[in-house]
């Protein structure tokens, strides 16, 4: 931890900077100044977000990234040294959701979970780190973990294994790239407002394409209205993005985000065997039984298809016979 903030960044690069909590991220930089290059596996999302900083009188740039591509790294990295210079501040965001019972995870589960969440924190970290290091000058890399990273969470244990495999890579890395003046954070989110659970992945659950882009419409719908406009400040993406902010400013080692993730992370240091069996009871306490949850969810989905109807292929979709 520093004592005094380090000097306001010039560059920043942030994955995953298409949605949600990195386009806040992205966003919160630019409000302090630095230039940003926005990537994200989607090219148009990551364009909206540079877009969006163009119109609040701020500098970015868009970027296609895979972030589960060691070669794209390394391309991307020497890309953005060669138009732009070597970033001040990485932002590892990019992440997905895998949950579902541990019983019902199949290997393609874990793979990719671990291939975005883990693999390409440790890519990113490696490609920039390299760069920081050769420039001499130190820099910062803030990885974004999460609250599930401390406090064991039912039905995710791939994600919050995931998570907790980046909160300690981080911890590796602070000790490792610190003499060298580079600075590492794992920043730990608890409950936020994001399209994340959404777009989850859920083993032994089957969620029709359609079905699941009427239920992320329904959640733009539902963010973007005038209550979750105030909550957001509360509950929302930019709350993790002040804390990055302030992470990458003052090289905190952990930065949990919100009540809850601050409870498991001081339970976790003072009451361990406590913070085992924190979240443990929720689901009983809501009336739910883990091993018959996904069941249930299930019929539930099925009935939200019965009620969609199926997308019908227009004559110039339809394969000639």
């Amino acid at each position: 931890m520093r004592l005094l903030p380090a000097p306001k960044p010039g560059l920043v690069v942030v994955t995953g900077a298409g949605s949600g909590i990195g386009r806040a991220i992205a966003i919160q930089f630019a409000k302090g100044g630095a230039e940003v290059v926005a990537s994200d596996v989607d090219l148009t999302t990551a364009q909206e977000t540079a877009q969006i900083i163009h119109g609040k009188g701020h500098r970015a740039v868009a970027f296609q990234l895979d972030v589960t591509d060691p070669a794209a790294w390394e391309r991307f990295a020497e890309q953005v040294r060669a138009e732009y210079g070597v970033p001040d501040v990485l932002v590892n965001n990019a992440g997905i959701m895998v949950g579902g019972r541990f019983f019902d995870l199949e290997q393609e589960h874990w793979e990719k979970q671990f291939r975005v969440n883990v693999f390409g924190v440790a890519y990113g970290g490696r490609v920039f780190g390299k760069q920081m290091a050769e420039r001499g000058r130190g820099g910062q890399i803030v990885n974004i973990a999460s609250a599930g990273a401390i406090t064991p969470t039912p039905l995710f244990p791939a994600y919050s294994a995931s998570k907790a495999a980046v909160k300690m890579l981080s911890e590796c890395m602070r000790m490792e790239l610190g003499p060298k003046g580079i600075g590492v954070s794992a920043v730990c989110p608890g409950f936020i407002n994001t399209n994340i659970g959404v777009n989850a992945t859920v083993a032994g659950l089957d969620v029709r394409d359609d079905v699941r882009e009427r239920a992320n419409n329904m959640m733009r719908a539902f963010q973007s209205s005038a209550p979750m406009r105030v909550l957001d400040q509360l509950i929302g993406p930019p709350q993790v993005a002040r804390a990055a902010v302030r992470a990458a400013r003052y090289n905190f080692a952990v930065a949990p985000v919100r009540p809850e993730a601050w409870l498991g992370y001081f339970l976790s240091r003072l009451l361990p065997g406590l913070n085992r069996h924190f979240m443990y009871p929720i689901p009983y306490w809501l009336g739910l039984d883990i091993d018959t949850l996904i069941p249930r969810l299930q019929r539930l989905i099925d009935n939200v298809a019965e009620r969609t109807p199926t997308p019908r292929l227009t004559e110039t979709e339809q394969s000639p016979v």
